[in-house]
C-alpha cells in the first residue's frame, strides 16, 4: 500500500498528490515514470513523476482526470492508499551542460517537465521555459517553474493570461530572431510536440520529446507502447519515454492513441464512483 500524504487541485480536473514510496523516491531520476493500480481489479496506468523528495521518501504525481482510473484517483484523499505503484520506469532524461536549453511544456506536461528543467539548471545551463494552457485556469506550477528558470514565458490560447497564443509561438519567435538555442525539450500534447519538432528541425536544433503512448506493463514485454522512431519500432516504456523529436512518427502515434475511445467511454460511464 502507498499512502497519499498530500492532495490538492491545481486546475479544473487536474490534481496533485504526494505519495509515500520510499524505494521509488530513492532511485527515481528526472524523466522517469511509474505505473500504478488503485486496487486489485483496477487497470494499470502510467504517470510521470513530477517531483521527488528522497529524505521524506515521497514522490509527487500530477494528473488530469480524463478516464475511469484518473477520475477514481482524483477522488482519493490524503490518508488513503493506492494498492500498487511500480517504478521508477523508463530511461532518465540525459542531463548535461549544453548551453541554452528551452523547455516547452503544454498543459499537464508542465509538471512532467519540472524535474527535468531543474536538473538542467543545476547542471549549469541557461534555462528558458515556456509553459502554456487553454486559459489562466489551466496554467500550473508557474511559481515553481519560474524559480528554476532564467526566463519564464507563459502563454494561453485565449489570451486570458500571459501571451496570447500556443506555447510554440515564443519558440518560433526566438528561432526567427536567431537567438542562441542549444537544446529544446518539449513535453505535452502530441500535437504540440509535433509542432515544436517541426519548428526546430529546419534549423537543426536538437529536440527531445517525452512520448505518452498506450502503455500496460512498463517493461517492454507487452509491446503496446510501441512507437516508430527513425523508421524503426521502439518501446516507449523501455527505450523512452524520451526520443529525438525529429525522428518520431507523430502521425502514427496520434493514430494509435485513438485505438480505444469507445471502450474508454463505456468504462467511464459504467463507473458509479466517477459520477459522484
Amino acid at each position: 500500500m502507498y499512502k497519499i500524504v498530500t492532495r490538492r487541485e491545481l486546475a479544473p480536473n487536474v490534481k496533485f498528490i504526494e505519495v509515500e514510496a520510499k524505494d521509488i523516491a530513492a532511485k527515481v531520476q528526472p524523466g522517469q515514470f511509474v505505473i500504478l493500480r488503485l486496487d486489485e481489479p483496477g487497470e494499470r496506468i502510467p504517470l510521470t513523476v513530477a517531483d521527488f523528495n528522497r529524505s521524506k521518501g515521497t514522490i509527487s504525481i500530477i494528473f488530469q482526470e480524463v478516464g475511469k482510473t484518473t477520475k477514481q484517483l482524483g477522488l482519493l484523499q490524503a490518508g488513503e492508499n493506492i494498492t500498487n505503484i511500480v517504478g521508477p520506469l523508463g530511461q532518465p532524461t540525459h542531463i548535461e551542460k549544453v548551453g541554452t536549453v528551452v523547455c516547452v511544456g503544454g498543459g499537464v506536461g508542465t509538471a512532467s517537465m519540472y524535474p527535468i528543467t531543474r536538473a538542467f539548471k543545476e547542471t549549469g545551463n541557461k534555462v528558458i521555459t515556456i509553459i502554456g494552457g487553454r486559459s489562466q485556469d489551466y496554467i500550473i506550477w508557474e511559481k515553481e517553474i519560474g524559480v528554476i528558470s532564467d526566463t519564464l514565458i507563459v502563454t494561453t490560447d485565449d489570451g486570458s493570461y500571459g501571451e496570447k497564443g500556443l506555447a510554440t509561438k515564443p519558440l518560433e519567435e526566438m528561432i526567427r530572431k536567431k537567438e542562441k538555442i542549444d537544446l529544446v525539450i518539449a513535453i505535452g500534447p502530441v500535437i504540440m510536440m509535433k509542432a515544436v519538432s517541426h519548428l526546430t528541425k529546419s534549423c537543426g536544433i536538437k529536440t527531445i520529446v517525452s512520448l505518452n503512448p498506450i502503455m500496460l506493463d512498463g517493461t517492454g514485454m507487452c509491446g503496446v507502447c510501441r512507437v516508430e522512431v527513425n523508421n524503426e519500432t521502439r518501446f516507449a516504456c523501455f527505450h523512452g519515454p524520451d526520443f529525438d523529436g525529429h525522428l518520431v512518427n507523430f502521425d502514427l502515434l496520434m493514430h494509435r492513441l485513438k485505438t480505444y475511445p469507445e471502450e474508454e467511454k463505456i468504462s467511464l460511464e459504467k463507473c458509479e464512483h466517477c459520477r459522484k
